[in-house]
């Protein structure tokens, strides 16, 4: 009987011929070791299979975690839901792949043909669907980095509207007379978009054109107090009238809940409310000593004035026109620019002042007795 050595662990592993070239190298040995050479193929072939067996729930194991822990933190942010779909089906089918790969790699089998196979593949999937990939990417791109949001009113592509949804290849919008108008993603991820919903306060612009007889001073005075007294205009700083704005909404809160404003309980202050103020104080502890160091009152203004402006802008052939520029609240926009032209019109001729019509001067030569029209 032969003795056979057992491979050791500095000795290569032996690989399994397939086909026709295990049976012509065992058709040169004995039948001893023919059984050696099967038995301990079969040996490396079960070890290979359990570490890969190992590998693979382990790996899979692992991927659920992943899976699990990545839609938990996903959630949290409260993401788009589109996104998170898509996210978690991308995480999941790469990790899958990685470890199929892992799997095969460590049976013995050559990874490099199936990776040439799914390399060539994607290439071809990727020029035949070109145009495809560039809206899907741009719809990722729009997803994560969120230029506009469902219900913000946006210009694009010489259309105007409110974001109705937003998915993976295409953008949908509303246009002010309720058509749904569908732009691909690509070009919304590389083209401009003008979102007027991203800033909270605008600034609204008024023409007003008076006559040439019309006292500048007196007109521009009544236009600046009929300005103030619409609460829906920005006094002077933005910050003031956010406050303003969060005291009425406020005391609109408590007498909807007939919740008298001087009977009311105080709200029970919770722990995180004692350290606001000390935040506040080192804040603007900090805030001293930079400016003792570096003038940046001087330089970085703290507030911008937003006081309503009123100025002539130009000398028309029949009139001048004068300028009127207010700030507000984005949800006011239109409001506030169609009553406060209800106003203009209607109020104007009330306090002493005319619109012009265009004019005709027609003068008559003492020579021909012929008219001369002058505009």
């Amino acid at each position: 009987m032969y003795q056979t050595e057992l491979p050791s662990a500095d000795m290569p592993t032996p690989e399994i011929p397939n086909g026709m070239e295990a049976l012509s190298e065992l058709k040169g040995l004995s039948f001893d070791d023919a059984i050696s050479k099967i038995a301990n193929g079969m040996v490396s072939f079960s070890f290979k299979l359990l570490i890969a067996i190992f590998v693979f729930y382990i790996g899979r194991f692992i991927i659920r975690k992943l899976y699990k822990m990545t839609l938990s933190v996903m959630t949290r942010r409260k993401m788009d839901p589109s996104l998170t779909t898509f996210v978690l089906s991308l995480i999941k089918m790469v990790l899958y792949f990685i470890l199929i790969i892992t799997v095969i790699g460590i049976l013995g089998i050559e990874t490099s043909s199936f990776l040439a196979i799914f390399a060539s593949a994607g290439v071809a999937i990727g020029m035949a669907l070109s145009g495809t990939l560039q809206n899907f990417a741009g719809g990722v791109l729009i997803l994560l980095l969120k230029p506009y949001k469902v219900g913000d009113f946006i210009e694009t592509q010489g259309y105007t509207g409110t974001v109705k949804s937003i998915q993976l290849f295409h953008t949908v919008i509303n246009t002010t007379d309720n058509k749904a108008i569908i732009i691909p993603n690509g070009g919304l991820s590389t083209g401009t978009v003008n979102n007027y919903s991203l800033e909270s306060y605008r600034r609204v612009d008024w023409t007003i054109s008076l006559s040439y007889d019309t006292d500048l001073a007196k007109a521009k005075e009544a236009i600046l107090k009929m300005i103030s007294e619409d609460t829906r205009i920005v006094k002077k700083y933005v910050e003031d009238d956010i406050i303003y704005r969060e005291e009425q909404a406020e005391l609109a809160a408590k007498t909807k809940d007939d919740v008298p404003v001087d009977v009311a309980e105080p709200k029970k202050k919770r722990w995180w409310h004692k350290l606001i103020p000390h935040i506040k104080k080192r804040k603007e502890v900090l805030h001293n000593t930079l400016n003792e160091d570096v003038p940046m009152d001087a330089v970085i203004p703290q507030k911008l004035d937003r006081s309503p402006f009123v100025g002539l802008s130009a000398m028309e052939d029949s009139s001048i026109s004068i300028v009127v520029r207010a700030w507000t609240h984005n949800s006011n926009y239109w409001p506030l620019f169609f009553s406060m032209n209800e106003r203009f019109f209607t109020e104007l001729p009330q306090r002493g002042f005319s619109f012009p019509f265009p004019q005709l001067d027609v003068h008559f030569d003492s020579q021909t007795q012929s008219p001369v029209a002058k505009v």
